[in-house]
């Protein structure tokens, strides 16, 4: 999650204002959370409360309740503006869109779910609220899926094999998009790139570096990258005090709370296979002691 905010951060101030190079500061004065970050977090807080919750409630109502709530708190992130219409309007439901709104708010799916299936279904449920097209869900899906494999440390190539199979064709390379790739807001032309600008980094910072240096929508791009990239490298912690720098208080919190659900549940399921192993200790000196008598 942190890894999204980092790279909508570092591309907020070249969505306008493309660079075609790895070549580039980080961090400016300029930099700012953009709707990527905030939306984010909004996603992340809903699902929380949803997992946590009996599910009485429809995680649509849950999810579409915390966009708006931190939306409007937040009027000039530079929303797209059917979304912005979306937020300002209670009674509108999805309309159908296939942007890469979808792809940029999904990263704590990836974390939060124990299966690809759950995964999936989290995913689903973050984009179905406003991105009810078929595409728009896909762009989700697919990197919240690609945040669940590298967190699962799989080869890049294994990575790079199942999206191919599932979601996208990645026969292209970086450097052969990089002069003629332009400003694109659709899943389908942006959500591949990210993921391409991921499988060849050799870093966080590297893959970052590369999710920008192609131009287009920056910060949404590398806000998808970096949620791929924290989940298989983890982050510097000099760009951690960068980030959380940046990010205002509401969004920090949000965070916060991500990592304390993410700690709780580690715990739990500590304890569970804890519970499993002592059971399965004293089944089997039942069983010795049964055949013993015998």
């Amino acid at each position: 999650m942190l890894g999204a905010f980092a790279g909508d951060i570092i591309g907020s101030i070249y969505e306008f204002n493309n660079i075609k190079t790895k070549d580039f500061p980080l961090f400016s004065n300029s930099c700012f959370a953009t709707d990527d970050s905030i939306m984010t977090a909004a996603v992340s807080n809903a699902l929380i409360n949803y997992l946590r919750s009996d599910k009485t409630v429809d995680v649509h109502i849950m999810l579409a309740k915390e966009m708006r709530r931190l939306g409007n708190l937040f009027p000039n992130g530079g929303y797209g503006g059917s979304f912005h219409q979306w937020l300002k309007n209670p009674q509108w439901g999805p309309y159908n869109s296939y942007g890469n709104g979808s792809a940029m708010r999904v990263s704590s799916a990836g974390w939060l779910g124990n299966s690809i299936e759950e995964v999936t279904e989290l995913a689903t449920y973050s984009a179905e609220v406003t991105h009810n097209h078929p595409e728009g869900i896909k762009g989700a899906v697919a990197t919240a899926i690609c945040i669940y494999l590298a967190r699962q440390k799989l080869p890049k190539e294994e990575i790079r094999e199942y999206i191919s199979k599932n979601f996208y064709s990645l026969d292209f390379t970086l450097d052969e998009i990089r002069d003629s790739y332009m400003f694109n807001e659709i899943c389908q032309d942006t959500v591949p790139q990210a993921i391409e600008a991921f499988l060849e980094g050799n870093d966080f910072e590297d893959a970052i570096r590369n999710a920008i240096s192609i131009g287009g929508d920056s910060d949404t791009i590398g806000a998808i990258t970096g949620s791929i990239a924290e989940a298989y490298w983890g982050i510097p912690e000099e760009i951690k005090k960068y980030v959380l720098f940046f990010l205002p208080i509401e969004l920090g919190n949000a965070y916060s709370e991500f990592k304390f659900y993410l700690k709780e549940k580690a715990e739990a399921s500590e304890k569970n296979m804890e519970a499993d192993e002592n059971t399965i200790e004293a089944d089997t000196v039942l069983d010795e002691n049964i055949s013993i008598e015998d």
